[in-house]
């Protein structure tokens, strides 16, 4: 098995990066036409400063509103409008991005990626993933190259709710358990190939990062205020766990995530809420240590992600929908079996009571 590493070509994070979007792209031969998938709060609040960018760079434009969830239909349609477009930017949250990945790939033309919140890594991802228009996940769609360009106005997501930040430290904070679980089985990550050393120190750095920086990123965040606390975090969040994922792999907590989207109750709860208490889960599959169990519970407790059944309004004696979300999260091609044991339904089903019962009873 070859090593791979994979990344988008271009990253560029700051205050007002808004502002730069039409002169990054040109730096790198992107001078449109383009088409913008955009959440209607993008729209509204960035309309004009699109306008004075990509205008000012000679870059004509479209725009498309997205419709709240990655889902066939949904992209079908954008793949529909954006026809005669060169490039495909996508601003809003993880799903939005995913949509115009997606429409990318489908028209086979390079995607720009401008993420509105930190709320998960997807932004640096060369794959969707992709919901039926109920919110349950369906499946991975894979492109064969990355976004072109990655811009992260950090303005703009300190202006965000504070819950999205958090929730893409849940996202971040399973990248290094997971891909070290890879590492040590000697499975492929994201991209069918071996870990570089370069991705596992990504992956691992994105953890220090969060246990070092997340409480004071998030004071920020309730303040409204960038600092250089948030902007490493967004970098963890955004750069450093989207390229250990994908170069690094995934495990148990984003395969447990999944099986969660079958139990109505999480749908209220966003990706990296419910990877926090797959990532719990994973640990305690794997018999981890006591006190890096004990670590990872307390660092979300400290941000508000959610470590228990009852945090994501579930209950351990509904069996049923706890054996549903067992047997989604060991579907054939869940990454849940790139542990270095075979993985099986029951094994999860007591994972998640002994991980609640752990973190319940955790002081």
């Amino acid at each position: 098995m070859l090593n791979v590493f994979c990344s988008p070509s271009r990253y560029v994070q700051g205050p007002l990066a808004t502002d730069e979007l039409g002169d990054q792209m040109l730096k790198i031969g992107l001078d449109g036409p383009a088409y913008i998938v955009a959440s209607g709060r993008a729209i509204k609040e960035l309309s004009a400063r699109w306008q004075r960018s990509l205008g000012g760079a000679g870059i004509a434009f479209t725009v498309g509103e997205f419709g709240g969830e990655c889902s066939d239909p949904g992209i079908e349609r954008h793949v529909g409008q954006a026809g005669g477009c060169a490039v495909i930017v996508g601003v809003g949250g993880g799903k939005t991005l995913d949509t115009s990945r997606a429409v990318a790939g489908a028209l086979g033309i390079p995607a720009v990626n401008c993420p509105t919140l930190a709320s998960s890594d997807a932004p640096c991802s060369a794959l969707s993933v992709v919901y039926d228009t109920h919110g349950v996940f369906e499946r991975l769609v894979f492109y064969p190259r990355n976004p072109a360009l990655v811009l992260v106005d950090t303005s703009l997501v300190a202006a965000a709710p504070a819950r999205y930040l958090v929730s893409g430290m849940g996202d971040a904070l399973a990248t290094w358990y997971e891909a070290r679980t890879v590492i040590e089985a000697h499975r492929p990550n994201q991209v069918h190939g071996g870990t570089t050393l370069a991705g596992g120190a990504l992956a691992r750095l994105c953890c220090q990062t969060l246990y070092a920086d997340g409480p004071a990123a998030l004071a920020a965040v309730q303040a409204g205020a960038v600092t250089p606390a948030l902007e490493r975090i967004v970098e963890a969040n955004t750069l450093l766990s989207g390229l250990g994922f994908e170069s690094g792999g995934l495990a148990i907590a984003h395969s447990v995530h999944n099986g969660l989207t079958t139990a109505a109750a999480t749908h209220s709860f966003l990706h990296g809420e419910k990877v926090s208490f797959g990532l719990v889960v994973q640990l305690v599959v794997e018999g981890r240590p006591a006190e890096e169990v004990n670590q990872v519970i307390r660092f979300c407790r400290s941000v508000g992600l959610p470590t228990t059944l009852a945090d994501l309004k579930l209950r351990a004696d509904d069996v049923a929908t706890l054996q549903t979300v067992a047997e989604r999260t060991v579907a054939d091609g869940e990454t849940a079996h790139n542990e270095p044991f075979d993985v099986r339904a029951d094994m999860i089903l007591d994972g998640i009571l002994a991980a609640d019962v752990y973190a319940t009873n955790l002081a």
